[in-house]
């Protein structure tokens, strides 16, 4: 595999060639997840769940457990697990093709090598074919190039969503990646309490949908594909969607609304191959973001930032 400095930045992704090593490292995503979960104080919107993309992979942050903490990462360089803790101690797993099961028990085993035990809900959640996490067999593959190309992508949607979030000065989430999903993703909030959500959610509980969104949200993210959107994609929504919102026009050309999924889709091929796949996402983020916002009739004046340096606002007058 050549070195990601000596590549490009935006890398191919199609998910046919990797579906196999996606399903599987899905699964290890929600393993480690589930241990920050069980660990962590609830926080608003299960922002106490999510990974962060590093610069080697993702990682989970500091884990509270009693009065240490220990921390969880992904390196899709070297494709190994770690786990720190701040005493000191240190376990490493490969990444390599091995079977959900198994993944599981071995990091079990080295969380308990540290003195680090704990008990996780060993059923995956928001995928139909739920087989407990600490049971499958048939998840197994992991291809170290398109593991590599993943994080890259998200290292690049990350920089950029992080651009898009500093011009919000409302209550915002961080941009993190959901391992329901998986996607990465960052949510503005107008403040406004919203209707309860109708759930449904495979595998998840209806409570915690709609805890997720008990207030008003334009989210937008990035996943790699899967079920009606058979490719890597970034995508835009509003909770409540506003009446219009279908219909609005947002930039690029490329940007469709999906009648399936309720949502403006960006395949991710349509970045990727732009003279400039900055301004090509942040066109799509705002876009979208006016279009909800506006039919919504958020205050967007006290919402967004008017820092020096900062992009002005295009808000209405």
């Amino acid at each position: 595999m050549s070195s990601p400095v000596e590549s490009e930045a935006w890398p191919s992704l199609p998910l046919e060639a990797w579906s196999d090593t996606c399903a599987t490292l899905h699964r290890w995503l929600q393993i480690v997840g589930k241990i920050r979960l069980a660990q962590t104080p609830w926080t608003n919107h299960s922002w106490h769940v999510t990974l962060y993309v590093s610069s080697r992979g993702l990682a989970t942050s500091p884990i509270p457990y009693g009065t240490r903490t220990f921390e969880i990462y992904f390196d899709f360089v070297a494709h190994r697990l770690g786990v720190g803790t701040s005493d000191g101690g240190i376990a490493v797993l490969p990444l390599e093709p091995q079977s959900v099961a198994q993944f599981y028990r071995r990091l079990m085993e080295e969380m308990a090598r540290l003195d680090l035990h704990v008990h996780i809900d060993t059923r995956p959640n928001e995928v139909p074919d739920a087989i407990r996490l600490d049971q499958d067999e048939t998840h197994h593959a992991y291809d170290p190039e398109y593991a590599n190309r993943f994080w890259r992508v998200l290292v690049q949607a990350d920089r950029v969503f992080k651009t898009f979030r500093a011009r919000f000065v409302g209550k915002c989430s961080p941009v993190h990646l959901f391992w329901g999903a998986p996607d990465l993703a960052v949510t503005r909030f107008s403040g406004r309490p919203a209707p309860a959500h109708p759930g449904g959610v495979p595998n998840l509980p209806d409570w915690v949908a709609r805890e997720a969104y008990s207030h008003e949200v334009s989210s937008c993210g990035f996943w790699p594909g899967g079920g009606p959107i058979t490719y890597a994609a970034f995508y835009a929504y509003a909770y409540p969607e506003p009446d219009g919102f279908a219909a609005a026009k947002v930039k690029p050309d490329a940007a469709f609304y999906s009648t399936d999924l309720r949502e403006f889709i960006l395949p991710y091929d349509a970045v990727r191959t732009s003279a400039t796949p900055d301004d090509t996402l942040l066109a799509f983020l705002q876009s979208t973001y006016e279009a909800a916002a506006n039919l919504a009739q958020w205050d967007r004046r006290a919402l967004e930032t008017t820092f020096p340096g900062q992009r002005p606002s295009s808000a209405p007058s």
